[in-house]
């Protein structure tokens, strides 16, 4: 019981943090533009050729055509080797945080940078979909890594190439230059909420399915 709380604990101070930023974002953009800017200059330097191929290969792993296909297969895999709630857990996990950080676009509704965009894309700039998206989903792999593979180095390396992953990708956005800065952290802090609540759910029907036979 102490445990679960502090999971919802860690999920209402993200959301509180989230519902704060929004609230800048929506009623007074002025006071970001200089943490934004500073971090927009620092990142993208003189946009240098070898950088900006590095980033925008970088941002396409948050693409929805690259994270559906990734999130479905796990999610087979996961029940082919009877872990059903595994599986489910990674489905419900992307389905709801693609809808919910959609979903937000509209409630602020900020317009993207208008400085140079280095890829094509369309709608609302915060919360960033791709930082919150491949958070959630690196969150939801670290977690059935720590369920399902035996302590060791390999374990622990897998589980920090996910987040430093998903970490780039949030990034990504803001060379490209369809992201600020604040976007990215409103997406990180969006997965962390979200996550801190979903998962003392998943882990205690996961205890009882197996408790009950239903999965291994």
């Amino acid at each position: 019981m102490k445990q679960t709380q502090l999971y919802f604990r860690n999920a209402s101070f993200a959301a509180l943090f989230f519902v704060m930023l929004g609230y800048v974002v929506r009623f007074y953009p002025q006071q970001l533009v200089s943490f934004d800017s500073s971090i927009q200059t620092a990142l993208r330097g003189n946009l240098s050729a070898l950088t900006t191929l590095f980033w925008t290969k970088i941002t396409l792993l948050g693409n929805v055509a690259v994270l559906l296909p990734i999130c479905l297969a796990v999610a087979f895999f996961c029940y082919q080797k009877n872990w059903k709630m595994e599986s489910y857990f990674i489905l419900l996990s992307f389905a709801v945080m693609g809808a919910m950080s959609t979903a937000l676009k509209y409630v602020y509704q900020r317009p993207r940078p208008s400085i140079e965009w280095l890829i094509d894309t369309t709608g609302y700039s915060f919360p960033s979909w791709h930082a919150a998206s491949t958070l959630m989903m690196a969150g939801v792999m670290v977690i059935l890594l720590q369920q399902h593979l035996k302590k060791g180095s390999r374990k622990c390396l897998m589980q920090i190439g996910l987040l430093i992953l998903a970490m780039l990708v949030g990034l990504s956005r803001i060379y490209v230059g369809v992201h600020y800065p604040t976007d990215i952290i409103g997406g990180w802090l969006l997965a962390i909420a979200l996550l801190q609540l979903l998962f003392p759910f998943y882990d205690r029907l996961r205890f009882q399915w197996r408790f009950q036979g239903k999965q291994k």
